[in-house]
């Protein structure tokens, strides 16, 4: 039974994915595909881990914890980028 739900979950996340990546390339503006590439991230750490509970295996939590960090210091470099127009701020650009 856990074997199904497990599949259907990636199924179901994958068409998601799928969702997620025509917004960031269709996306209407930059702010909206900064939010599909953050939601893609997630769905990526989701498919990871549902990846590890099939194979009974937890080798992939250090990568669900790289992938989450790593979205998270993306989206808020983009965030940073679009409100101000630079990522790092330096004395002499003042």
């Amino acid at each position: 039974m856990l074997e199904w739900v497990i599949t259907i979950s990636l199924i179901c996340i994958t068409l998601s994915m799928l969702a997620m990546i025509y917004r960031v390339i269709k996306g209407p503006s930059v702010s909206d595909r900064v939010v599909a590439l953050d939601a893609l991230g997630i769905c990526l750490v989701a498919v990871i881990a549902l990846v590890s509970i099939m194979l009974k295996s937890n080798a992939f939590l250090e990568v669900i914890l790289l992938i989450g960090i790593l979205a998270f210091i993306g989206t808020v470099a983009f965030s940073k980028y679009i409100e101000k127009g630079v990522i790092l701020e330096r004395e002499r650009d003042r």
